[in-house]
């Protein structure tokens, strides 16, 4: 396969959820090559680890993302491209580590305090990470000063902050607050089921976002300002 020929792959089986070879899912590509072989293929033949990243998990998960967007596939189609991902992202992390590839930015995600739910929350980091950017997880019934401390490790860094519940969404507000005390031009991305765009500007949040890839458009849109 040419270059072009194998991110082209790479970016199918991330949006398909190929995870490799002896993967059953999908159906139709049983027996083929996954996103974990055809990104070792692609290192060992020399293809820039800045391209598979772009031109191959990116591209499939933008697609896969606005799909879900649309619901024209839905949580576990997005969970599966998510694990493929992931298989590849193993693949490259050496070259991050060595300079080789580059990260558009540093994203800290987290469920807010007195929330234990993680579902969310993994799609939008599987989703940002696809993105291209560094993802810092704090996990869930994260505390305003877990945020803090984590922006204050990280210059320059946006922020996403996730809940499932009314009873915890109000925790959100400290939370922000807190942030925005120390760094005022942190952006701060907030979702979850309660929410709503008149939530976020109540809070003083910067963005709100109703599923992941509205999250990782936000945040390209933020850098590309």
């Amino acid at each position: 396969m040419t270059d072009n020929e194998i991110l082209v792959k790479i970016a199918l089986c991330t949006e398909r959820g190929k995870i490799n070879k002896a993967s059953p899912y999908p159906p139709d590509l049983k027996g083929e090559d996954g996103v974990d072989e055809l990104t070792e293929t692609a290192l060992n033949d020399g293809v820039d680890p800045n391209a598979i990243l772009t031109e191959g998990f990116m591209a499939g998960m933008s697609r896969v993302g606005k799909k879900f967007s649309k619901n024209e596939v839905f949580v576990p189609d997005l969970l599966m491209a998510a694990k493929a991902m992931t298989a590849g992202m193993t693949r490259l992390k050496p070259h991050f580590e060595s300079g080789a590839a580059k990260h558009k930015g540093t994203f800290i995600i987290g469920t807010v305090r007195g929330d234990l739910h993680d579902i969310g929350k993994y799609l939008v980091r599987m989703m940002i990470e696809g993105g291209g950017w560094e993802v810092i997880d704090l996990g869930v019934d994260a505390a305003p000063e877990k945020f803090v401390d984590a922006v204050k490790a990280n210059p320059g860094c946006a922020v996403g902050l996730s809940a499932l519940l009314t009873t915890t969404m109000v925790n959100m507000e400290e939370t922000v607050k807190a942030i925005k005390a120390i760094s005022p031009n942190t952006p701060v991305i907030v979702g979850g089921a309660p929410l709503t765009q008149e939530f976020c500007d109540k809070i003083g949040a910067d963005a709100y976002s109703a599923d992941p890839q509205g999250a990782l458009d936000y945040l390209d849109q933020y850098t590309a300002a």
